[in-house]
């Protein structure tokens, strides 16, 4: 089973500095069981009312930040999407009472692929984002963990910002939350990860 893992994407400068998250991604393949057959991505910087999950029919790098250089505005991360991971999650959410929207024009926020590209930079694995309800606190984005926990015995691990939103878009950066219930048995990997 693959793990829930909880990442700060930290700043889009990650994507091009040599920072000791930047290395931990870069290992973060090697650290689980298997190769992900896709990639559930809950991102921190993608609001919405309700759940929403993106399946367009190709993911666009989304550049949603200012002020950092050229470079990291060139950079592209062309994972392709899934639409059906994207129709498994509503299913799964919706079963659990949680309707749920896909948005088919949305692509990869830099919550996204700025930690993908460093663990994964080939792009060659399948990526579905999922947006946030910070207004419904944390017992909510519990609650969609929960939900979704099947897909991990899928070959889909879900990552998740280090911090999920409570009160505002700030707090998404603060401290780790876990989203998902940690099974007995588990064991820990480094650096705050689990593997069960």
């Amino acid at each position: 089973m693959l793990p829930a893992i909880f990442v700060s994407h930290g700043s889009p400068m990650l994507a091009i500095e040599d920072v000791a998250a930047r290395r931990f991604l870069g290992d973060l393949p090697s650290m689980l069981p298997e190769r992900p057959k896709a990639i559930l991505m809950v991102s921190a910087h993608w609001e919405r009312l309700r759940p929403t999950v993106n399946a367009p029919p190709a993911n666009e790098t989304i550049h949603d930040f200012g002020g950092f250089p050229a470079e990291l505005y060139e950079i592209s991360y062309p994972a392709p999407p899934s639409a059906d991971l994207a129709h498994r999650v509503a299913s799964l959410l919706a079963a659990g009472g949680l309707p749920a929207d896909i948005d088919t024009r949305r692509g990869l926020d830099h919550g996204a692929w700025v930690p993908l590209l460093v663990a994964w930079p080939e792009a060659d694995i399948p990526v579905v984002q999922l947006s946030v309800q910070t207004r419904l606190g944390p017992e909510h984005h519990y609650r969609l963990g929960q939900l979704l926990a099947p897909l991990r015995s899928e070959g889909i691990p879900l990552s998740a910002p280090a911090a999920l939103p409570t009160t505002s878009p700030a707090s998404v950066h603060q401290a780790a939350v876990s989203m998902l219930p940690s099974p007995a048995g588990s064991m820990p990997l480094r650096n705050g990860c689990r593997q069960h």
